[in-house]
């Protein structure tokens, strides 16, 4: 006996052992013609609404139908009167979903010396003052290398909390007055 035909006995039952149980478990109920529409649209459909299957169609039409609330972050009004507020800085990272803004370094053309860094943190979607976590950084540099960073707490992060506060109450009442219908039908009415 050569090698192959050697190696080949013992590879070939490992083989067809898994081939011959998944052919058997896919002979289940089901098979028998009488039972089934001759149209393939209607064993699809027949097979979905007994759980043997799925489609893409059908995952979407389901989604539709779950319904759910979805806050997408242009309707966010924090969200959005957020990054009004710092919309003159580089952004470092944004992420709607973990609730984070962070900017990146900036310094503006008067002190190239001194650099801030703006951190918001969403605590809630409400507008409300306990909302946000706002920190701020300042980096202040005498040299090039030799550069000290802290967190600075007092007025400026007040002011931008206010700030942002503030827009994100004209956004909301903008969005109530602009979503509210008068109702103008006749009900209730005596002519």
């Amino acid at each position: 006996m050569n090698i192959i035909s050697l190696n080949l006995k013992k590879i070939l039952p490992n083989l067809l052992i898994p081939l011959i149980l998944i052919a058997l478990s896919s002979c289940g109920t089901g098979g028998d013609a009488r039972k089934n529409p001759p149209q393939p649209e209607l064993r699809v459909k027949r097979n979905l609404e007994e759980g043997r299957g799925f489609t893409i169609d059908n995952v979407l039409k389901n989604r539709k139908k779950r319904g759910g609330d979805f806050e997408f972050a242009s309707s966010n009004e924090l969200w959005r009167a957020s990054l009004d507020t710092i919309d003159f800085m580089p952004l470092s990272s944004v992420n709607y979903s973990g609730g984070i803004i962070i900017t990146d370094w900036y310094s503006d053309d008067t002190n190239i010396d001194e650099s801030i860094k703006i951190s918001i943190r969403f605590l809630t979607n409400e507008v409300r003052a306990d909302a946000l976590n706002i920190k701020v950084f300042y980096k202040k540099c005498n040299q090039v290398m030799n550069c000290k960073i802290s967190q600075k707490k007092g007025t400026i992060v007040t002011e931008l909390k206010r700030n942002i506060l503030n827009k994100a109450a004209t956004y909301k009442k903008e969005k109530k007055d602009k979503n509210f219908k008068e109702y103008t039908g006749s009900f209730g009415k005596q002519d």
